[in-house]
């Protein structure tokens, strides 16, 4: 079993930044890739960032390529997700995930690939 925690959301100006960090516990945190996703109102839950387990590799979507930074910290057991230049479409539950299945620099993108869920963070994007 893998507990996700996710904290950091809230409401901001378009253009602004937040940080959102994911705390997991109950198995070995370098064992799995992590996985941000995020879904609208309405909207299916699809991947913004993903990392690997070490870290070397990290993949994000073309909607938040260049304004988001996923990292991680292995000792601290958590991930990260810096968002900056934020747009008012970013608004979403934003989730963290957990993949068992990937090999050390590998990682996957699709929602029924992850494991375990956290159980989400708003984050509202005023323009």
């Amino acid at each position: 079993q893998v507990q996700l925690v996710e904290s950091g959301g809230g409401l901001v100006q378009a253009g602004g930044s937040l940080r959102l960090a994911c705390a997991a516990s109950g198995r070995t945190f370098s064992n799995y890739a992590m996985g941000w996703f995020r879904q609208a109102p309405g909207k299916e839950r699809i991947i913004a960032a993903v990392i690997s387990r070490s870290g070397a590799t990290t993949y994000y979507s073309d909607s938040v390529k260049g304004r988001f930074t996923i990292s991680r910290d292995n000792a601290k057991n958590t991930v990260y997700l810096q968002m900056n230049s934020l747009k008012p479409e970013d608004t979403a539950v934003y989730y963290c995930a957990a993949d068992l299945r990937s090999s050390t620099t590998a990682y996957h993108t699709a929602v029924y690939e992850y494991d375990y869920w956290g159980q989400g963070t708003q984050v509202t994007v005023s323009s």
